[in-house]
């Protein structure tokens, strides 16, 4: 989906370290420091209505795990 924020932390954080936003193809990027780490990506639902007044379900997760300075391809399914 287009537009929709994007938040990325360390799976040991609760806090989120980045936020950003879904481009016109519903795609993001982002990246993390080099090294070995999770991350988990979640969209952010509450900040998206749909055009009947619908909204979308509970915002779904997904951990990447990240080694030294590779590309994780990911992706989030909305329901």
């Amino acid at each position: 989906m287009a537009g929709m924020k994007v938040k990325i932390r360390r799976a040991e954080d609760k806090k989120t370290r980045w936020e950003l936003y879904s481009n016109r193809r519903g795609e993001f990027e982002q990246r993390v420091p080099a090294g070995k780490h999770d991350y988990v990506i979640s969209a952010d639902t509450r900040s998206y209505k749909l055009p009947h007044g619908q909204r979308f379900g509970p915002a779904p997760e997904v951990t990447v795990h990240v080694e030294n300075n590779e590309r994780a391809d990911t992706g989030l399914h909305l329901k």
